[in-house]
C-alpha cells in the first residue's frame, strides 16, 4: 500500500502600511516572526533609503528593496525569495514622490509582476492635493495598461486610499465628499478592475464588512470606526491561484501600532 503525500506550494504575500518603518520596527519584526511571509509589501515607510533598517530584516532572512523618501511616503518590498527587475520608475510622478516599487517573481511557470503602491490621500478636495491624486491615478492606470500588454500576470497591492463601496466604511455618508470616497475616485478603482483585475478580498467575501484602517483619533479603533482602503488586486490569470485572503487585525491592537493593519494573501 502506497501513501501519497501531496505538498502544496503556498506563497504568502502581505501588504501593510506601517506608518513609519523605524517607529514600528519592533511590531514589524514580531509580526514577521509569527506570520512568516514570503513577501511583505510595506507602504508609508517614511525614511530615506540609507536610513532603512536593512540589517534588522537581513538577520531574520529578508532582503529589502526600498524606494524611500525623507519623512513622508516611501514603499519597500521585503522578500525571502528572489525578486528580479526591481523598478522605481513605474510612473512619472508629478511631485517626485516615492509611491510605487515593482519587481518580478516566478511562480511555477508564471512570471508575475509585483506592484506595491502607496496612493495619494488627496485631501482636502478643494486643493491641488486632490488634483495630484486624480492625475496620479490617471498615470498609474496608463502604466498598468502598458504592463498588461507585456505580462498578464500582475499583483497590485498596497494602500490605495480609496473606499471602493459603501460597505467598506463604517459611515459612508461621512466620506461621500472626501478624497477617499468621492465617486470620481471610486471610478478610478473600478477602471483598474475593468482592465481585468479582481479585488481579492471582495471576491472572496461578498458581504463581509471588514476594515484595514482606523484613525488614531476619537477612539476609532475601540469603536470600530474603520475603512477598507488597502487592497490586493489580482489579474484574471491568477485568480485560480488564490488560496486565501485575510485581514489580520491583531497588529492594530499592539502598543504603538500603525493605524493600518496587514492584509494577508496566500497563493499556490
Amino acid at each position: 500500500m502506497w501513501l501519497w503525500l501531496v505538498i502544496l506550494n503556498i506563497m504568502k504575500i502581505i501588504s501593510w502600511n506601517v506608518n513609519s518603518v523605524r517607529a514600528r520596527i519592533n511590531n514589524i519584526l514580531d509580526y514577521i516572526k509569527t506570520s512568516n511571509p514570503d513577501l511583505l509589501f510595506l507602504q508609508e515607510i517614511k525614511t530615506q533609503d540609507e536610513n532603512f533598517p536593512y540589517d534588522q530584516f537581513k538577520k531574520i532572512g529578508y532582503e529589502s528593496h526600498v524606494f524611500g523618501q525623507k519623512s513622508y511616503n516611501g514603499v519597500a518590498i521585503l522578500s525571502n525569495k528572489e525578486i528580479k527587475n526591481i523598478d522605481k520608475n513605474f510612473i512619472s510622478d508629478d511631485l517626485k514622490q516615492s509611491r510605487i516599487i515593482t519587481g518580478e517573481i516566478n511562480l511555477k511557470k508564471k512570471k508575475i509582476e509585483l506592484i506595491n503602491i502607496y496612493a495619494p490621500n488627496g485631501n482636502p478636495i478643494e486643493t491641488e492635493k486632490y488634483d495630484y491624486k486624480k492625475n496620479w491615478f490617471k498615470k498609474f492606470i496608463s502604466s498598468i495598461k502598458k504592463k498588461l500588454a507585456k505580462n498578464s500576470n500582475i499583483i497590485i497591492a498596497g494602500d490605495f486610499n480609496i473606499i471602493p463601496e459603501e460597505i467598506d466604511v463604517y459611515d459612508f455618508k461621512r466620506y461621500e465628499n472626501d478624497a477617499l470616497g468621492k465617486l470620481e475616485i471610486r471610478k478610478k478603482f473600478r477602471e483598474i478592475l475593468n482592465l481585468g483585475f479582481f479585488d481579492v478580498f471582495r471576491l472572496k467575501n461578498k458581504h463581509k464588512q471588514e476594515y484595514t484602517f482606523w484613525d488614531y483619533f476619537s477612539g476609532s479603533w475601540q469603536k470600530n470606526y474603520g475603512m477598507r482602503i488597502d487592497h490586493f488586486l489580482l489579474s484574471n490569470n491568477l485568480i485560480e491561484n488564490i488560496s486565501s485572503i485575510n485581514i489580520n487585525k491583531s497588529p492594530r491592537s499592539k502598543i504603538k501600532p500603525s493605524d493600518h493593519t496587514p492584509i494577508e494573501l496566500e497563493i499556490n
